[in-house]
């Protein structure tokens, strides 16, 4: 099997490394230019259930509690006066819940575990045609031409092979602005006394004002807005979006002040809640391509064991592919159903008028938290 997996990230990386472990070879093609060439976000809380697993699978679970940060699963969530609601700390040095752990070190710990040669960078997808005599010719933005037998879409929201099984369309659900603060413990030791290790969620009415420690010393910051009509420019402001927090404490609208270059605004889409398309030959999708949930703490995680259990089919079932990737799907539409739903409720939950209220019954139901860097 020639596999081509279209896109370097958390999930098309565990897939390429469990088929690694299996001795199956595969072609990794990533967009960006060099795994240093942008800045990978936040910290992600990998759970048991999913991230852990799939690592587990790649036989990286060691080198992934050496990188976890325990301490990050610290979180608070305060008003917008700044009282504290919930404040939850972790067992000091405890692995046994859901550990943070930065995306470009995770991402790192991945790339480093595969041969140098099984990611091609600088390769975006343009384009999937397929052959007479079954497989893909693929066809690269920079002009350059591959063949497969098998393609995987791990290549994101905007997925180019997503298009090959389905024509579903994706929904504007919220906005989300990012700043990033560097240094925060020598140059605003106030803001990383409010942080702390882990979260800070600010709750209104129909928004949030959130901060998350990086293993770097940094802080990234992420302001999240209702879906409005606001042109996204209007984001681009950190006038503008103190004015939406005007009345707020000026401990916490610190957080948007202290931000070291301009604040970068996205829209955050979804794809339907219970999205299938019907099996075709030679192709299928993981992570985002597949499911594109609201950034609240499943997306990676779920991406990452789409990757280890695609891979484990594959390998079990070798002389006839394409039933591999069918039971792949069925189970992956199984598992993301509720995982989808959940994390749609949590999404809404998050900017409506009672958030407060609502987001400290689900803390105290379960302590596990949401992350705006999912």
């Amino acid at each position: 099997m020639r596999i081509a997996i279209a896109g370097g990230g958390l999930g098309g990386l565990t897939l390429a490394r469990v088929l690694h472990r299996y001795g199956i070879d595969a072609v990794v093609y990533e967009r960006e230019a060099s795994r240093s060439a942008r800045q990978q976000g936040g910290s992600l809380d990998l759970h048991p259930e999913s991230g852990q697993l799939a690592l587990a699978e790649a036989g990286l679970a060691d080198r992934f509690r050496s990188e976890a940060r325990p301490e990050g699963e610290e979180h608070r969530i305060v008003d917008p006066t700044g009282r504290t609601l919930v404040h939850h700390e972790p067992q000091p040095g405890s692995l046994s819940g859901r550990p943070e752990i930065d995306r470009g070190v995770l991402r790192d710990l991945l790339l480093d575990s595969l041969p140098r040669d099984m990611v091609v960078w600088q390769r975006r997808l343009v384009a999937a045609t397929p052959r007479p005599d079954g497989g893909w010719d693929l066809t690269f933005h920079c002009g350059h031409r591959a063949s497969c037998d098998i393609l995987v879409g791990a290549d994101g929201a905007r997925s180019v092979v997503r298009s090959l099984l389905t024509d579903v369309e994706l929904s504007y659900v919220a906005t989300l602005v990012e700043l990033s603060i560097e240094d925060v413990d020598r140059r605003h030791p106030d803001l990383a006394e409010l942080v702390g290790a882990g979260n800070l969620w600010c709750v209104g009415v129909n928004q949030i004002l959130a901060a998350q420690r990086l293993g770097d010393g940094s802080l990234r910051v992420g302001i999240s807005l209702r879906a409005a009509d606001r042109p996204i420019d209007t984001y681009r402001s950190k006038r503008a979006l103190l004015d939406m927090f005007a009345g707020w404490a000026p401990r916490l609208t610190a957080l948007i002040e202290a931000g070291d270059s301009a604040p970068t605004p996205r829209l955050i889409e979804t794809m339907p809640i219970g999205t299938r398309w019907t099996s075709r030959p030679g192709v299928t999708l993981i992570g985002d391509a597949a499911h594109l949930m609201p950034p609240v703490g499943e997306g990676a995680n779920q991406a990452m064991l789409d990757g280890a259990e695609l891979a484990s089919r594959l390998a079990a079932n070798p002389a006839d592919p394409d039933a591999a990737i069918r039971a792949y799907e069925e189970g992956m539409f199984s598992r993301i159903h509720p995982v989808a739903a959940m994390s749609a409720r949590v999404q809404a939950m998050m900017l409506s008028p009672t958030a407060a209220a609502d987001i400290v019954r689900f803390f105290t139901a379960q302590p596990a938290e949401p992350s705006f860097a999912d």
